[in-house]
């Protein structure tokens, strides 16, 4: 049984929410987000809750698509009143990225640079050694920031690479090194 669908979804002042002939459209100061609408799910919005429903809560596709629906609008309401952002860091000596122009350059360790364009929806700034990407589509968000991150992954004998800010790299023994006889 879906708890999350259970409960109703709270509008942020400001935001508008509105179910078209085929779409979710949500509206808000940070921008606008459409979705196609799921059809096992029913929709009931009243003052500034949404509450979502299905026929039948014995149906286990039903059940899936319930919270996955409930929780994907949750998270185009928070997307237009406040946005996502992921930070990534990067580690190592000579490691570097700047943004030269619309392109985010990355010198991490090979014998070139590699620029990464700037996806529409989403927005990279570069401070130091943390990149910052930001925009009002979570699912965009986080898969510019693994593309970014593929570049480089971080390694596990010195740690060099690109790493999620919050993101803990196990670290291994380097290889012993036996006395003379």
């Amino acid at each position: 049984m879906s708890r999350i669908a259970k409960k109703p979804i709270e509008i942020p002042n400001g935001v508008t929410f509105v179910v078209s002939e085929g779409n979710y459209e949500v509206k808000g100061p940070k921008g606008e987000l459409i979705m196609k609408k799921v059809p096992m799910v029913m929709i009931d919005q009243k003052d500034n809750q949404i509450i979502t429903s299905i026929k039948d809560e014995e149906n286990g596709e039903q059940k899936a698509f319930w919270g996955t629906a409930t929780r994907v609008i949750q998270n185009m309401l928070i997307g237009v009143s406040e946005g996502f952002v992921k930070k990534l860091e990067i580690n190592g000596v000579g490691y570097k990225a700047e943004m030269k122009g619309k392109e985010l350059e990355l010198n991490v360790g090979y014998s070139h640079s590699i620029l990464f364009p700037e996806t529409s929806g989403v927005s990279i700034q570069v401070e130091k050694n943390i990149i910052t990407i930001s925009g009002i589509d979570k699912v965009l968000v986080g898969q510019v920031a693994a593309n970014i991150r593929k570049i480089r992954k971080p390694e596990p004998y010195k740690g060099k690479g690109i790493k999620y800010i919050d993101e803990v790299i196990r670290r291994k023994e380097g290889k012993q090194v036996k006395a003379g006889s």
